[in-house]
């Protein structure tokens, strides 16, 4: 069964009566190079295990059963679960669950299909929910080698953009605190059907196993990142001061501590910078 096939694929969704969703941004891959690219460049090996985020047809899901031991494919659209039933028909190691992946306990299903396996995460997600699945997937902490990804070009940009970089972004930092972001290849819009209005990009995060930055407190760090990047047009000290209500001399003082420009941009800081005037701040904090 070629799924990659445009004639085979709209026979096979006549069959069962489906219908693309706009709201779930349904686009599915027709270029047959894609997927078997994918698979090979997830760092996939025999004896693992694939979590594997909105299957579709199963075109990457067949690539990923090919290789390793046990797929496990999460699927929203509950009129896909017949479709997958069929395509997948021939693959004994694939269990395809139907829910949500935001609302799925991940470390069950890893403590229940892969225990003693190495296991990686692979996903073409839809443009309109990739930074929200991307962040629970890393802020999640699961026991994973690496999440690979397609996703649409633009946001393979500022996701794998160099922390310090005009391009990068509070998700660029929280990415890069969680993981090595590394882009792979292209895939043009004509690679889907329906063909999205924008070309997409194959990006892999490989998990650290420590953060390469030493925090006093994790989460107040996120808060001093999200807010000196709220107001990408202004200082850094109108983006904390605003965002968190702090007073711009204790910024400017935990600034000189570290070294920097009191008009110093968020975009301008490096990993190491952001984490020095977090711990900064925090201590500030603390003295009150």
């Amino acid at each position: 069964m070629n799924l990659t096939d445009i004639n085979t694929v709209k026979k096979i969704l006549s069959r069962h009566g489906f219908s693309f969703s706009k709201a779930l941004g349904q686009n599915f891959i027709i270029n047959p190079d894609v997927c078997p690219e994918m698979a090979r460049l997830s760092g996939i090996e025999p004896g693992c295990g694939v979590i594997e985020i909105g299957p579709g047809i199963g075109v990457l899901t067949v690539e990923l059963a090919k290789i390793a031991e046990k797929v496990v494919a999460i699927e929203l659209d509950t009129r896909l679960i017949p479709v997958l039933a069929q395509t997948l028909s021939d693959y004994r190691n694939v269990e395809v669950i139907n829910a949500d992946v935001l609302k799925t306990d991940l470390v069950d299903i890893i403590n229940t299909h892969f225990a003693g396996k190495k296991v990686y995460i692979c996903a073409n997600l839809p443009y309109y929910i990739t930074s929200p699945i991307i962040m629970y997937l890393l802020e999640s902490r699961l026991p994973v080698e690496s999440i690979t990804v397609m996703v649409q070009k633009e946001a393979a940009e500022r996701l794998c953009a160099p922390v310090g970089s005009r391009e990068s972004g509070a998700i660029t930092v929280a990415v890069n605190y969680y993981a090595k972001a590394k882009r792979l290849f292209g895939v043009d819009k004509n690679s889907f059907t329906p063909a999205p209005k924008v070309d997409s990009e194959v990006m892999r995060l490989d998990i650290r196993k420590e953060p390469e930055i030493q925090l006093d407190d994790e989460k107040f760090f996120f808060s001093v990142v999200k807010a000196a990047f709220s107001q990408r047009r202004k200082t850094a000290i109108n983006g904390i001061s605003s965002g968190m209500g702090i007073a711009k001399d204790k910024i400017t003082k935990a600034l000189e501590e570290c070294n920097l420009s009191p008009t110093v941009r968020a975009e301008a800081l490096s990993m190491e910078q952001l984490a020095s005037l977090a711990n900064c701040l925090y201590k500030l904090k603390q003295e009150k």
